[in-house]
């Protein structure tokens, strides 16, 4: 299908398109085309006389929204919302003096958001607004990792990862490159409190077990970390987990940890290019228990290749008989960058209908409930099957509180390793960014740049 559409207001492109993803998935969407014929809908968006730039948008998308709910006869769970932080126009609310079920009718009223979703939004933002009262955002800062290795490099991917048996010689390399960016944010952040700490990827346990405690060492000697409310290491994948990497995390004091299934279907494991059993999941689940690990986080995503709600009922049963601390519930996103988009078009059906998509969801809520957790965070990417969300499911006292703050951007995180992005929330209410590049060799051949970015961020110099 191919979509063509213009606006009296350039500005808000990026707002209707995502709209007009949202209502076409996988359509052809061409702004403002020369040649206006060969499509299946070309659509002329209405204008706005509101003088006030944030009352034009959101005058623009609810009109536009209705538009095009009239001319699909669908309706969307987020309504008019295209951002990917729905719970911070909820938390703003709440700040604002309102109760959840004000917000709730205001999010459904301004932005036609579905009773479902709106409530969803203003309990975490009561949950969120909890846990993050003892968050020092001015006086204190967050810091992310990034190990870009993997076992293998799954059908969905798109973040920074590559197989780590290509590039083992150079993994000590990579851990020189990122000791360097730690000297360079310790010298940034003194007198700042490092109040979290999440070490992700790729799959930080494809290191072995030397360069994983040199890896862990190395942030113990650069950083205070007397006063941390957290740290996560991702194991991740099951297959790069043994006892002698989780023994390495208990030795430092590592606080949470994820092993992520994603699924508990061998086949999709298989499709999707895991390389890994639901028994070998199980198998490290029960070792990093045995060892003494109590905040377990669990990753699944819905609407992998192939699967059916049947097959999601089961990952579910399966993993409420584990019985991890949290859980971590991805609607599938197709990425430009992943094989999935590359490789797998017209080949393997990703997601479902709409109406699978919400039920594999309310699945996922209903498993999260029986294992007494309530939702804590959430966040939505473009592309998403049945345009829903990711939600974190957490029992009391096991919350991810980086996830919260890399979402809400009320604390500053300063992230190293490729592909990574630092994020400076300052106190007169700026949000700026610093990118490190994606590519391994570029990042080992350009760290003195990414170091310099940092210092111009955060305003620091020798």
């Amino acid at each position: 299908m191919r979509i063509g559409f213009e606006l009296h207001h350039d500005e808000f492109e990026y707002d209707i398109r995502g709209l007009l993803m949202a209502f076409f998935p996988g359509a052809e969407i061409v702004y403002r085309p020369e040649d206006k014929t060969g499509f299946d809908h070309y659509i002329v968006f209405p204008a706005s006389e509101c003088a006030r730039k944030l009352d034009r948008k959101n005058e623009i998308k609810e009109r536009s929204y209705h538009m095009l709910k009239a001319l699909t006869g669908k309706e969307l769970p987020w309504g008019a919302l295209t951002g990917i932080r729905p719970v911070k126009l909820a938390s703003a609310m709440l700040h604002e003096g309102a109760d959840p079920e004000e917000i709730t009718a205001r999010m459904m009223k301004e932005h036609m958001v579905s009773r479902e979703k709106a409530s969803l939004a203003a309990d975490i933002a009561v949950y969120e607004d909890r846990i993050l009262k003892d968050i020092d955002y001015d006086g204190g800062y967050s810091l992310y990792a990034g190990i870009p290795f993997c076992p293998t490099t799954c059908l969905y991917c798109s973040f920074t990862s590559y197989p780590i048996g290509k590039w083992a010689a150079r993994a000590d390399e990579y851990l020189d490159k990122l000791e360097t960016e730690m000297e360079t944010v310790s010298r940034l952040m003194s007198g700042k409190k490092l109040q979290t700490v999440y070490i992700g990827g790729g799959t930080p346990t494809s290191l072995s077990p030397q360069q994983l405690d040199r890896l862990l060492s190395d942030l113990r000697k650069h950083f205070d970390i007397s006063g941390l409310l957290e740290w996560t290491v991702e194991g991740g994948r099951p297959d790069s987990i043994t006892p002698e990497k989780l023994q390495v995390l208990k030795d430092h004091p590592v606080t949470r940890i994820s092993i992520n299934p994603q699924t508990m279907q061998d086949e999709t494991l298989r499709r999707i290019g895991r390389r890994h059993t639901v028994a070998d999941l199980i198998s490290a689940y029960e070792l990093a228990r045995s060892m003494g690990f109590s905040n377990i986080n669990m990753d699944t995503i819905l609407g992998l290749p192939g699967e059916t709600v049947e097959d999601v009922q089961d990952t579910f049963e399966k993993i409420k008989a584990l019985s991890p601390d949290s859980l971590t519930v991805h609607s599938l996103a197709v990425k430009r960058a992943s094989r999935l988009k590359m490789e797998a078009e017209g080949t393997v059906v990703a997601g479902g209908t709409q109406e699978e998509s919400e039920e594999m969801m309310r699945i996922a809520a209903a498993a999260a409930a029986d294992l007494g957790m309530s939702p804590y965070y959430l966040y939505r990417q473009k592309n998403m099957a049945g345009n829903l969300e990711n939600v974190g499911y957490c029992r009391p006292g096991a919350e991810g509180i980086y996830n919260i703050l890399i979402m809400e951007e009320v604390q500053t995180i300063c992230a190293i390793g490729a592909g990574t992005v630092s994020k400076g929330v300052f106190p007169d209410g700026r949000i700026e960014r610093c990118e490190n590049v994606k590519d391994i060799a570029q990042y080992l051949e350009r760290i003195d740049e990414m170091n310099e970015r940092k210092i111009r961020l955060f305003g620091c110099s020798d």
